[in-house]
């Protein structure tokens, strides 16, 4: 991934230094903004928006949904100039994924995956690449599912397709 893809920080900077304030807490002239918007959704999410949750979330949020994992947004956070030890993106991964953000995905046993569309859909894992697809709407039905446990209910059913390049050992050298 270029550092060009990620997003301007200028701007975010900048409005995260504004101080103007209107009696109602919102930044004066900014409705509508992105900025704003990340503000108003954090706060809907129950979640204080503070620079560095703003920071984080701005990286993940502006560029549409994908998936990505902590160290990942390390990485891209450390390239955006966000100071941000790598302990305070795990730490707000998970907050963002409690307050319903982000949904966090299984998939790899070394590695954690969020994806920043927390509907209910299925992915594709590419193993080689350790890349993470949206499956597109297809219909897919799981059928004859087990009894959930005495005093449990089965909350979601997931499914995750991992995919490998045809002719490949499956190990890695």
């Amino acid at each position: 991934m270029s550092a060009t893809a990620i997003p301007n920080m200028q701007p975010l900077q900048a409005m995260l230094n504004a101080r103007t304030s209107t009696p109602s807490g919102d930044v004066a002239g900014r409705r509508g903004c992105p900025l704003s918007d990340l503000r108003d959704r954090l706060r809907r999410a129950g979640l204080r928006p503070t620079r560095q949750r703003l920071s984080l979330g701005w990286l993940l949020f502006g560029r549409g949904d994908r998936h990505l994992t902590a160290e990942m947004l390390y990485d891209e956070a450390m390239r955006a100039k966000v100071p941000v030890s790598l302990a305070t993106v795990y730490n707000t991964l998970h907050q963002f994924t409690e307050a319903g953000l982000l949904r966090q995905l299984a998939l790899d046993g070394s590695k954690a995956y969020f994806d920043t569309n927390p509907s209910e859909h299925h992915h594709f894992f590419l193993e080689e690449e350790g890349q993470v697809l949206d499956m597109p709407d297809c219909g897919i039905t799981v059928d004859s599912l087990p009894d959930a446990p005495e005093g449990m209910e089965i909350a979601g059913v997931e499914v995750i397709v991992r995919l490998r390049r045809r002719g490949a050992s499956g190990r890695k050298a």
